[in-house]
């Protein structure tokens, strides 16, 4: 019996719409992630890209646990001496409020060329408006 393979030009990709208010950060970005990459279909295969559009709806109102708004930092650094930065997720979630869903999900995101191409499929709006009505999104079921 041969190994079955997915082929790039028989993927079928779709939309999905996720409502991120109340939801913990995390999880959500692990259900995000898989749906990216392609694992929540049966002809999942690593090496394609075969996973979905996902359209995040709402990033400013996302949730987390514990003391994390005050204690989880983000780093940047300029590539000069003296030059790193930090915020907290606090200021963060004022200042760009996408980053930090985009942030937690490239993290569990392959880092190669296939994991930006997977990456670009996500879309991420800090409002409850978006501007991919065209594309028909679907709420993506989400285990809670």
């Amino acid at each position: 019996m041969k190994t079955w393979n997915a082929k790039a030009a028989d993927v079928q990709q779709r939309w999905y719409l996720v409502d991120a208010e109340g939801k913990t950060l995390g999880r959500l970005a692990t259900q995000i992630a898989d749906t990216l990459r392609g694992k929540r279909k049966p002809e999942y295969t690593p090496h394609v890209d075969t996973g979905d559009f996902v359209v995040v709806v709402n990033a400013d109102k996302i949730a987390v646990t514990g003391k994390k708004l005050d204690d989880k930092v983000y780093y940047r650094h300029s590539g000069y001496p003296g030059g790193l930065r930090k915020r907290t997720l606090r200021e963060q979630l004022e200042r760009r409020p996408t980053e930090v869903l985009r942030a937690a999900v490239k993290g569990m995101i392959p880092r190669n060329r296939l994991g930006r191409a997977q990456l670009g499929k996500l879309k991420i709006y800090a409002g409850p408006e978006h501007p991919h009505e065209a594309q028909r999104p679907e709420p993506l079921p989400l285990e809670d």
